[in-house]
């Protein structure tokens, strides 16, 4: 596998262990404490080490104990203080896996330490001052790490869950079964370590569409071919008409052409068309095999990569056949956004402001750095091959936090996880009545905002909450309004098929202000035809 050591590092108190701890549960990963590990080996407590030996004895006992962890593969490990001021021993660390380091103001790190200063040899005596004279002496040492995570006003689980959103980790227990997601840039280049190292089996069925195939599958293909895994590639034609039970007919007879058994594994490579259809054959084949998403589209990166939802659209509605089957393992490579038209990567910014009106108004100040560059006022960003990776990976990461959250709290909708659907009401109606002309992200952006002015109007939202909605859309390159050319009726008759209604009736998840959403809300007929 890539490397997925995790390391902890930085100041006395900034919550090292405590955090990691609860990192590493999270995560469903060992855990290892350094100091633990070097009293272990020695026999002896950290502050008889440094008063037999002193620090530089200590040192090289660190250098000794912390080699045998690399062999882990994955963990978190909460470093000492001065672990890395050691050059060599900080390439090393560097090449295993991520480094975090933690920091806090002075105040709080002694607040921290007080219940075990006699436990820290360097800041015995005056502690106050030796802490103040050891952050001078290493601040520019600590500063030099990359990914930093301020714990000032964190708590440690509020802190363990930032470090997962700066790292682009999380692990859904949840679900049945339990699984992994991993943003990993570059990440499909390694896929079939990736899958060997989780211990999945070929053959494999590599999904992919008539876009992304000539994209991305023979790098796939080459991933595969290094792990010694037996696969095949089958390809359908882009787009939602692809998304039918005659698609997922054919691609069960094309399993059974490559040999799949019960213990193969299906790959869904490409957006939300392709990880529901291969999803949902995959479920039902031999009754259910493993697949693995890997979402190719900042829409299907967001969203319908997470959850384990699949299916398929019949004539008269869209997913209205399905299933939950969770993937085996979720692999998101944000260096694919490269490659992905500009009006595609504007349909996946709708969901992403979907999870930030939902539960995480930061995610909107995320959003600004992709703002349209169609308006001479605003600055260019250009094709999207031209953005920076790290903030695509920042963008995707938060994005996915916020769903990851919820259907943690609710993995099977039935109660919490409905707030995902803000906006998919109406637009799955309009997608429906259009054709499927209407991108499912531009239609969620319309129906967002027509659901926000239903809240207005029922006095669940302030008034002009609709219109800051559009407004950030519309920055964004997207649409706000319901097109002329379809016909009202028509997406009001869509609406009452949603598969979302309960007893006959459709409940909605109506927004109430940026950050929080109120679900099952039983719109009148009288309302819904005002506003559409």
């Amino acid at each position: 596998m890539t490397a997925s050591l995790i390391f902890l590092y930085g100041p006395p108190g900034s919550g090292k262990s405590t955090v990691g701890r609860i990192l590493a549960e999270n995560l469903k990963i060992p855990f290892h404490d350094l100091d633990v590990e070097i009293e272990n080996a020695s026999g002896c407590s950290v502050v008889q080490i440094f008063a037999e030996q002193g620090e530089s004895g200590f040192r090289a006992l660190e250098h000794q104990v912390i080699e045998p962890l690399f062999s882990l593969g994955t963990g978190v490990i909460a470093l000492g203080g001065g672990s890395l001021t050691n050059p060599a021993v900080r390439a090393l660390v560097e090449a295993k896996g991520s480094i975090v380091c933690l920091h806090a103001v002075p105040e709080v790190l002694l607040l921290r330490l007080q219940p075990d200063q006699e436990k820290r040899p360097l800041l015995a005596g005056k502690a106050a001052q030796r802490l103040a004279d050891l952050l001078a002496q290493r601040g520019e040492h600590y500063a030099s790490f990359p990914v930093q995570l301020d714990t000032t006003q964190l708590d440690p689980t509020q802190a363990a869950w930032e470090i997962q959103i700066l790292l682009g980790r999380f692990h859904i227990k949840n679900s049945n079964p339990p699984y992994e997601i991993c943003i990993q840039p570059g990440g499909l280049g390694t896929l079939g370590q990736e899958l060997s190292g989780r211990g999945l089996h070929g053959p494999f069925a590599i999904v992919a569409d008539s876009n992304t195939a000539p994209l991305y599958a023979r790098r796939v293909a080459a991933s595969l071919d290094q792990a010694e895994f037996l696969h095949s590639l089958m390809v359908i034609p882009a787009g939602e008409t692809s998304k039918t039970l005659t698609s997922a007919q054919k691609l069960w007879e094309n399993f059974l052409d490559a040999g799949l058994e019960r213990d193969s594994t299906v790959i869904a490579l490409g957006g939300g068309v392709v990880g529901d259809l291969a999803g949902f054959a995959a479920s039902t084949y031999m009754r259910g095999i493993q697949w693995v998403d890997v979402p190719t589209t900042l829409l299907a990166m967001v969203d319908s990569s997470l959850g384990g939802k699949t299916g398929v659209d019949i004539p008269r509605g869209k997913n209205l056949v399905g299933a939950f089957h969770p993937p085996s393992f979720v692999l998101v490579d944000p260096e694919l956004l490269a490659t992905l038209p500009e009006v595609e990567f504007r349909s996946g910014l709708a969901e992403v402001v979907k999870h930030g009106i939902i539960a995480d108004p930061g995610l909107l100040k995320l959003c600004s750095a992709f703002k349209s560059p169609h308006d001479q006022a605003l600055p260019a960003r250009g094709d999207p091959s031209d953005w920076d990776v790290q903030d695509l990976l920042r963008l995707v990461s938060r994005a996915m936090a916020v769903k990851v959250g919820i259907i943690e709290a609710d993995p099977y909708e039935k109660g919490e996880r409905a707030a995902l659907n803000l906006g998919h009401t109406i637009g799955h109606a309009m997608e429906q009545v259009s054709g499927f002309s209407i991108r499912h992200g531009e239609a969620v952006a319309i129906g967002m905002v027509v659901e926000a002015r239903l809240a207005e109007h029922l006095g669940l939202a302030e008034t002009g909450l609709s219109r800051q909605i559009a407004t950030l859309l519309a920055d964004l390159g997207l649409p706000a309004e319901i097109p002329g050319n379809l016909d009202p009726k028509t997406i009001q008759t869509a609406i009452r098929v949603d598969k979302k209604k309960k007893q006959g009736i459709v409940r909605f998840a109506l927004p109430t202000r940026i950050g929080s959403v109120r679900i099952g809300v039983d719109v009148p007929d009288d309302v819904l035809v005002s506003e559409i």
